[in-house]
């Protein structure tokens, strides 16, 4: 079976049928497209928008493509030119069904219905409960009890409510991380055809954190850094590493290019790729700043905190495409960064902010 994943209101993800077809050759069970003009095209190295994807926390990912770069937002399913439409396709054997995960923000986390925290209550219904109820009528409501109280998740707005006290919190509806995806997520995002070859052999090591942000690992957090994760990875290329973090451990699956909680069993998607900003420094000697004019005439910093791009990501970029345009997105706003004249754009509202880049 085929199906897919259209955009659609508000943040809920629409499903379709399609005719039967066979999946490809290489395993996978889906595929991501874009409509150019008229006609479906699916988007090469498609299996790091599924990584992303199958984490809760990842809102959104921006790729590469031959007419530049594309945001895609997950919770609309949508890209931030409204004429450019996007969709993920499934491939399903007769009588197979996806697996899919529903997951609620807490004040902290993105957890998984029926899942129980510290301190907290398990839900009394799973995924499959609420998928159940979902595949009954997708823009319906659910009513469920945690302990003595009750919720109504509502499927048209994705949220969920607390009867009692009318707290609402957001409700996120996706596809379980699997191993055919944890294969092929030691890739880069970036194309390999632009990837510099390392003089050093240096590699970072990275986790999917919370919002869909790669965070490396630290050793003074979990007892490894990228070098020593590496070292035991040129040791064992299909080994399993263990460490602690307070109260949890943690497994690191190197075959599988994943991370588990081996207390609640979280799995999340880990990535070994080249370490650019090291290699960048270093060929030029120096680390480049990016800042942009706020409305008041003070010029700020480029933050992960605060958009989804940092100095180091802006100048990767530029260091490869010196004259081209960046995307990236904040809390709210898209924008797209215009190195040939070195501003910053707002692509809803047009505003235009100066840019500038300092060496350090």
């Amino acid at each position: 079976m085929r199906c897919t994943f259209n955009g659609s209101t508000g943040n809920q993800d629409k499903m379709s049928y399609w005719e039967e077809t066979p999946a490809g050759d290489n395993g996978k069970h889906y595929e991501w497209q874009l409509l150019n003009g008229h006609q479906w095209t699916s988007i090469n190295n498609d299996h790091v928008i599924e990584t992303h994807y199958c984490q809760p926390g990842a809102k959104g990912i921006t790729i590469n493509t031959t007419n530049g770069q594309v945001f895609i937002d997950f919770d609309k399913m949508q890209t931030l030119n409204a004429a450019q439409k996007v969709q993920r396709l499934s491939f399903l054997p007769p009588g197979q069904t996806e697996d899919i995960g529903w997951y609620f923000r807490d004040d902290q986390l993105w957890r998984e219905y029926g899942s129980q925290g510290l301190g907290t209550l398990a839900s009394s219904v799973t995924s499959k409960d609420v998928e159940y109820q979902f595949s009954l009528n997708p823009r319906g409501t659910f009513n469920f009890i945690v302990g003595t109280t009750s919720y109504r998740l509502d499927y048209s707005t994705m949220t969920q409510t607390n009867c009692i006290t009318g707290l609402r919190r957001n409700v996120r509806r996706r596809p379980k991380f699997t191993s055919n995806t944890a294969s092929l997520s030691s890739a880069s995002v970036l194309p390999k055809a632009s990837s510099p070859q390392l003089t050093d052999g240096g590699y970072k090591w990275e986790f999917m954190g919370e919002e869909g942000q790669w965070t490396e690992y630290q050793a003074y957090i979990c007892a490894f850094d990228s070098a020593d994760i590496e070292a035991q990875y040129q040791q064992n290329p299909r080994a399993q590493l263990q460490f602690r973090i307070n109260r949890f451990t943690y497994t690191l699956d190197f075959s599988r290019m994943c991370q588990i909680n081996n207390t609640i069993g979280t799995t999340r998607a880990v990535r070994r790729t080249a370490d650019y900003e090291s290699e960048q420094n270093s060929r030029s000697g120096t680390s480049a700043r990016w800042q942009f004019k706020d409305v008041n005439g003070i010029w700020k910093d480029y933050s992960n905190g605060k958009s989804s791009v940092s100095s180091q990501d802006i100048e990767l970029h530029y260091q490869q495409y010196p004259s081209g345009t960046m995307r990236f997105t904040t809390k709210s706003f898209g924008y797209e960064l215009n190195f040939s004249v070195m501003t910053q754009m707002n692509l809803s509202t047009t505003t235009t902010r100066r840019v500038r880049r300092l060496n350090q």
